[in-house]
């Protein structure tokens, strides 16, 4: 039996099915007007980059997602991860993914910065 040494692990997440591994942007705390609002008060967000993409939604054309996408989900269905201190990742089904932000003329993504 082969005995783990004191390196380090490293854990990551990756979907299953037809899932995508979003982080959330920021919550926003101010209104587009310029208001400050209270720690209380928080517009919910929609939007957030692909981490990771399970193995189904990569090798499907109808879906043409890539790592590190911007992309519009509806939170619904998004089940938290628990794996950061700050729950900002969401295994999300491919079904609630509505909208992918792209760059004008932009076929390789390359501008939307990583």
């Amino acid at each position: 039996m082969a005995r783990v040494g004191s390196a380090k692990r490293i854990e990551t997440v990756e979907p299953i099915g037809a899932r995508v591994l979003i982080r959330k942007d920021e919550d926003k705390k101010r209104t587009k007007a310029g208001l400050h609002l209270p720690d209380k008060m928080e517009i919910p967000t929609l939007t957030g980059r692909i981490v990771a993409i399970s193995a189904q939604v990569a090798g499907d054309e109808d879906y043409p997602l890539r790592q590190y996408q911007r992309v519009l989900f509806h939170p619904g269905k998004a089940i938290p991860v628990d794996f950061e201190g700050d729950n900002r990742l969401f295994v999300v089904p491919i079904i609630d993914v509505v909208a992918v932000f792209r760059i004008a003329g932009d076929d390789t993504d390359e501008g939307e910065g990583a």
